[in-house]
């Protein structure tokens, strides 16, 4: 199908969902970045944003760019999903968002930080002690999944599930492609789980998840709004903090003359992880419903359309950050998108942050240089990461 004939944008019959595309994203996004700042995706009948003020613009109108039609870039998954905080808007988002950010605010995540650093420090003495090991099964997945697991108080029954569950929920949010529909079973298997097992008497005390269920006993939200609610914490907070870990070691690892300087001078990591995450993006893109026309610096977006909203390709712009392809821990791109932007800003930034700077600062300390073996990267239709980064340290 091509273009309506109402349609006033550039077209590109690029697909960034082939396996090539996945891998090395970085040609395409520059081609459909100079293409324009909205461009017509004749494959998926979408639009893609791609330039930083682009993607920035539709994170945070929601009022035009809705995610309560879902963010996903298929029917059956939006209809699974809505009704979260990921797919609402307005007072309803609000709503659920006040109850599910409460133990991810900046002062409870504070109140982490002495745990999740002696977790760090026990982690990195275990595998630099090895000499060799893999950043991703080793050293990445430790943090994320011991603490996520322990603070959401899910039942013991289950949490070995929670890797899988995570990948398949964001394939998921791609177009209907092999690996979304391939996922497609294992997440209706994560939201049975969360609708069956997470709930009160079987969540630990205190926990996360039985504080979902209390906010639904006040009438803060509805009941059963609680399975999709718990979804929120049981999925994006994995694989994202998993594949940002493994990419700064990826890039340390590549860039020894960065790994130095953030060495000789640890208040240099915040800047680090920053650069990190806008030059490997761990969530590539998500999309969004236009809910009425909008003009995207000179190109109309029709009402009704679906817009891909691409982080990673925001990123990487030329027109925001000088040489953007150069890694550099002194760059300190704090408007990066990797967390988003707006109301739908990513709920668990303070804690992911928290997680890479202990990890980062513990290697530091320990660790002189990382030598690369065989690496493996995830074909995924919006993650990017390792999931095999096999490292030699001194």
């Amino acid at each position: 199908m091509t273009a309506p004939t109402t349609l006033k944008a550039p077209e590109s019959d690029y697909d960034p969902y082939t396996d090539a595309a996945l891998l090395n994203p970085w040609p395409g996004y520059r081609e459909l970045r100079d293409a324009g700042p909205a461009v017509w995706l004749s494959k998926y009948e979408m639009f893609a944003l791609t330039r930083h003020a682009s993607v920035g613009d539709a994170l945070r109108d929601w009022s035009t760019f809705a995610s309560s039609y879902g963010v996903m870039m298929n029917d059956p998954m939006n209809q699974v999903l809505r009704g979260n905080t990921l797919c609402s808007d307005g007072a309803d988002h609000d709503a659920l968002r006040r109850v599910v950010i409460k133990p991810l605010r900046p002062q409870a995540v504070t109140e982490l930080t002495a745990e999740i650093s002696r977790e760090a420090d026990e982690l990195v003495d275990r595998v630099v002690e090895q000499g060799s090991f893999d950043a991703a099964a080793d050293l990445a997945h430790h943090l994320p999944l011991t603490i996520v697991s322990e603070l959401v108080g899910l039942p013991e029954e289950g949490r070995e599930r929670l890797l899988v569950w995570a990948s398949a929920l964001f394939n998921c949010i791609g177009p209907l492609n092999e690996r979304t529909i391939s996922a497609f079973p294992v997440v209706r298997e994560m939201v049975d789980y969360a609708s069956t097992e997470a709930l009160r008497g079987r969540l630990k005390p205190g926990s996360w998840g039985e504080a979902l269920h209390d906010a639904a006993d006040r009438g803060e939200v509805s009941r059963e709004a609680v399975p999709v609610m718990m979804v929120d914490y049981m999925g994006p907070s994995l694989d994202t903090t998993i594949f940002a870990i493994t990419s700064a070691v990826w890039l340390f690892a590549q860039h020894p003359d960065q790994w130095d300087l953030v060495r000789e001078n640890p208040k240099l990591i915040p800047s680090a992880v920053n650069e990190v995450l806008r030059m490997e993006a761990p969530i590539q893109d998500f999309s969004r419903y236009t809910v009425k026309e909008f003009d995207m610096d000179g190109v109309t977006i029709p009402a009704d359309s679906r817009a891909i909203v691409f982080y990673g390709a925001a990123n990487r712009d030329e027109r925001e950050y000088p040489d953007p392809d150069r890694f550099d821990v002194r760059r300190n791109p704090n408007n990066h998108m990797a967390f988003g932007t707006g109301p739908h800003v990513c709920l668990g930034l303070y804690l992911a942050r928290l997680e890479m700077t202990s990890l980062i600062s513990t290697l530091a300390r320990r660790v002189r240089r990382f030598e690369l073996g065989d690496t493996e990267r995830a074909l995924h239709n919006i993650l990017r990461g390792f999931t095999k980064l096999e490292v030699t340290v001194s």
